[in-house]
């Protein structure tokens, strides 16, 4: 299998199959298609149904979509348990993992995923409040439940689905609860996640689009090294 992503740096919806397919040990290759630079839209349309990162390719089938990714492997590998295994708490993960995919649009337009990047107080607060309630709403009932370090205990989809905005709580040094802020660092501490980090780290592109100095009009796109 071949899982076509994103820049590390800035494509969550990349990050999300990858960390299920490398946390759960399931053979793949990936490859890194451009979101910037001359002619990568057409470049991306070319490899994918969607026009978008990522896809997971299987021999002749080609599954774009984070969620339907998931699911598919989910089904192909049924003893992984990339799923919780107990019936109520795989509907509260698949439900969690739906509000995340459908949700959040406060944080994800104003803290836009930036791994390499550290950029406190540049949130306006007030834009991003009601989902940063929600957040420690959600993680805070299911870590209460589990007992952790992941919400449903072991490491599954619904993390993976949340993983991309744990990084922006950190990048932007955003106000959270010890319970929120214990999650994260759980993110952070994942083998698979500081594999995908490293690799972040090195990688010399910058999408201006999600830049959030050239967003809020401090720098000029193209002049950010």
């Amino acid at each position: 299998m071949k899982l076509l992503i994103g820049n590390r740096n800035y494509s969550t919806w990349s990050l999300r199959p990858w960390l299920v397919l490398r946390h759960f040990d399931i053979p793949f290759e990936d490859e890194v298609l451009m979101l910037s630079g001359d002619g990568w839209r057409e470049a991306l349309a070319a490899r994918s149904p969607t026009g978008k990162v990522p896809v997971l390719i299987d021999g002749d089938l080609a599954v774009p979509e984070t969620i339907a990714i998931i699911e598919y492997l989910a089904d192909k590998f049924p003893e992984k348990a990339i799923w919780p295994a107990d019936r109520r708490d795989r509907a509260l993960a698949r439900a969690a993992a739906a509000e995340m995919h459908s949700g959040f649009t406060a944080l994800r337009n104003n803290a836009p995923m930036n791994l390499r990047a550290s950029h406190p107080g540049k949130v306006d607060l007030d834009a991003v409040r009601k989902d940063l309630h929600r957040i420690g709403q959600l993680w805070g009932e299911h870590l209460g439940q589990s007992a952790g370090p992941f919400l449903f205990g072991e490491f599954c989809a619904a993390d993976a689905m949340f993983a991309p905005l744990a990084t922006r709580l950190r990048t932007y040094a955003l106000p959270v609860s010890d319970t929120v802020g214990a999650y994260v660092e759980a993110i952070y501490s994942l083998p698979a996640f500081q594999e995908w980090l490293a690799l972040a780290l090195k990688e010399p592109w910058i999408v201006d689009d999600d830049e959030i100095d050239v967003i809020q009009g401090r720098v000029a796109p193209g002049t950010i090294v």
